[in-house]
Parts: C-alpha cells; structure tokens; sequence
C-alpha cells in the first residue's frame, strides 16, 4: 500500500500478556471512571487490544495484540482452546461438587454449562481451592455455573491459555511473549482445529469468561 507513491510501513505484529489485577475492567475506557486495563500498558506502544475479557473481580492472564485475525483465532469457539482457572470457593469441596461440575450444570434460565475438568487444589477448614478447565469462554461462565449449585467465588484467577502459562508474572505487569510461547499457542491453535471437526458445535460462547 503506498501514500503519495512512499510506501506504508505495515505495523510489527504484537502479542503480550498482562497479568490482570483484579478491579480492572477490559476496556479502554470506562464511563464509571474505573481502572482499565490499558493503565498497565506503556504508552509508547501501538494501539493493542485484549483477547477476549476477564471480568472485574477475575483476575489474572489476559493476552492483548494488534493480529486481529489471530486474536478471533484464539476467541473462536471452534479452537476448544483451553483456560485453566484456579477459583477459591465459599466452603469445603466434596465429591458430590466435584461430579456436579464434571456432569454440567443448568442454570435457572436452562443453559447447561460444562468444563473440561475439574479438580481440588487444596482446601482449608473453610473455603477450597479448584482448578477449573474450560475450552469455552461464556459470559462469567465458572461463576454462574458454581452459583447455580449455591456456592460464591471468593477469587478466581486465570492461570494459563492453552500451552501459555502466566507463570511469575507479577500482578500488573505486562510482557512480550517470546517466540517459542507464540509458536506453541499457534500450534495448538492448529491441533485444536484438527480436533474440532469431529466435534459437536457448541453455540452461545460468548468472549467474556470468569
């Protein structure tokens, strides 16, 4: 593409990571004058946006970029791409929990919602921590579902997206990822639509998961 016959310089493709605190919203701006994710960006950068949502009181890994077309890749609900989520509840995990979660849960308003897996990462005399997979992302998807059931999210933190892990990421902080963590999302993005094929369409996935 040219301007004036002087070429245009096609803009570096960027991918990063944030490690989301929670209270921030996924926005650019926000009308109520809350903290948006973009206060963690350097302002040098080129415009970038997030890949999908987490709410406000979720936290943790978020992916922004300016690849458009990788980013509805990664949004798709063709990929089956998963997030794994560590979520702190209101009390003590049993079993009858845990096979709830792994059979489905309906809602009031009769959608079912599934996850991958499910699974206690520890617990304490009060509240439990689980380890969630979802390969969707409905709107506040592991929230719904666990308050369906009558049990309160006390924290939920997204913890990796497919092969990405957020790691040691401090909280607020934002990085490039490096190359070889592109190539292994990029190919799990491709193994993912390998698979989806012979799976059954799933509809109503929404970009907003928490």
């Amino acid at each position: 593409m040219e301007v004036d016959g002087q070429p245009l310089a096609t803009a570096a493709k960027i991918y990063l990571m944030l490690n989301k605190p929670r209270g921030a919203v996924t926005t650019a701006s926000d009308e109520k004058g809350r903290q948006t994710v973009y206060a963690f960006l350097d302002t040098a950068l080129p415009w970038v946006v997030p890949v999908g949502r987490l709410d406000k009181a979720s936290e943790g890994l978020l992916l922004l970029t300016n690849d458009s077309e990788w980013a509805a890749q990664v949004l798709s609900p063709a990929s089956h791409l998963n997030k794994t989520y560590h979520v702190q509840i209101d009390r003590v995990a049993d079993t009858t929990l845990l096979e709830s979660l792994g059979k489905g849960v309906r809602t009031e308003e009769g959608e079912l919602l599934r996850v991958v897996s499910v699974r206690i990462l520890r617990g304490g005399r009060h509240n439990t921590w689980l380890e969630i997979v979802l390969d969707e992302g409905r709107n506040r998807h592991i929230r719904r579902m666990l308050a369906a059931l009558g049990v309160t999210v006390l924290r939920l933190v997204r913890v990796a997206i497919g092969p990405l892990p957020l790691g040691q990421l401090p909280k607020g902080s934002v990085r490039a990822l490096t190359r070889e963590e592109k190539k292994a999302l990029d190919g799990a993005l491709r193994d993912q639509s390998i698979h989806a094929v012979s799976r059954p369409t799933r509809s109503g996935a929404d970009r907003q998961s928490g």
